[in-house]
């Protein structure tokens, strides 16, 4: 069994995928958003060739820590997931996690297109990870 992490966005989703014995995080792509039913429908085929029980959904908070009409937008996505795939979906604060994975892209000397690919998909990668670093504590 493997954990999904999810880094959802208005246009795309980063996604990555821990290693079978949940240490570390590896990112696999990013789906391009169409409508809820096909982002699903791709999330669904993660969960199907991983075995995936557990999702990770990055939770857009503000910087006091409250959540915002986004974080609330993402909750009831997460609900969504929840119920159309019968996965347990846990989320995790994502503040800074996408400037993380610009800066570490940037330590990459990746170009600024590049950069514009995979943002999505490292996101998701520090989601994912910072949920696993604590729950091996």
């Amino acid at each position: 069994m493997r954990i999904l992490g999810l880094d959802v966005g208005s246009k795309t989703i980063g996604v990555a995928v821990s290693d079978p014995l949940g240490f570390t995080a590896q990112g696999l792509t990013t789906i391009r958003r169409t409508n809820k039913n096909k982002d699903i429908e791709e999330i669904k085929k993660f969960c199907d060739d991983y075995d995936v029980k557990t999702i990770v959904v990055g939770l857009p908070k503000n910087m006091n820590g409250t959540i915002g009409p986004s974080g609330e937008i993402i909750m009831s996505f997460g609900k969504l997931i929840e119920e159309e795939l019968k996965v347990e979906i846990k989320f995790w604060d994502e503040r800074l996690t996408t400037v993380a994975a610009h800066k570490a892209m940037l330590e990459a000397d990746l170009s600024r297109s590049k950069r514009k690919k995979i943002v999505d998909k490292v996101a998701s990668t520090y989601i994912l990870q910072g949920y696993l670093d604590m729950i091996s504590r």
